[in-house]
């Protein structure tokens, strides 16, 4: 049986997780191009999981410009199964996006 890999595409400012045990931030590369930051991986409760910022810490992509390809070529190469988008959506946003891997 395969294991449960989270993978949370978070907005901007959340950039720590609390109770995320064996924390660190990998760098990965895809043919899409280049993610929208280094993945936060690590263990929260049990489950493994990975973060990424999606509009980069310090938000340096717009709703236009984030490499959404990239973003989720580079969770699936970190093994991730359930993918989670967390966001709020303000008047600037153009794109809903469904992802499914």
């Amino acid at each position: 049986m395969e294991q449960t890999v989270i993978g949370i595409i978070g907005g901007s400012g959340l950039y720590e997780i609390d109770g995320l045990n064996d924390a660190k931030w990998v760098e990965v590369t895809s043919p899409f191009g280049t993610p929208s930051d280094a993945l936060l991986t690590g263990e929260l409760d049990g489950v493994k999981m990975v973060f990424l910022p999606r509009h980069g810490r310090g938000h340096v992509h717009s709703p236009s410009t984030v490499p959404y390809r990239a973003n989720i070529d580079a969770m699936k190469r970190l093994g991730v199964s359930d993918v989670i988008s967390v966001s709020a959506c303000g008047s600037s946003a153009r794109k809903w996006h469904q992802v499914i891997l």
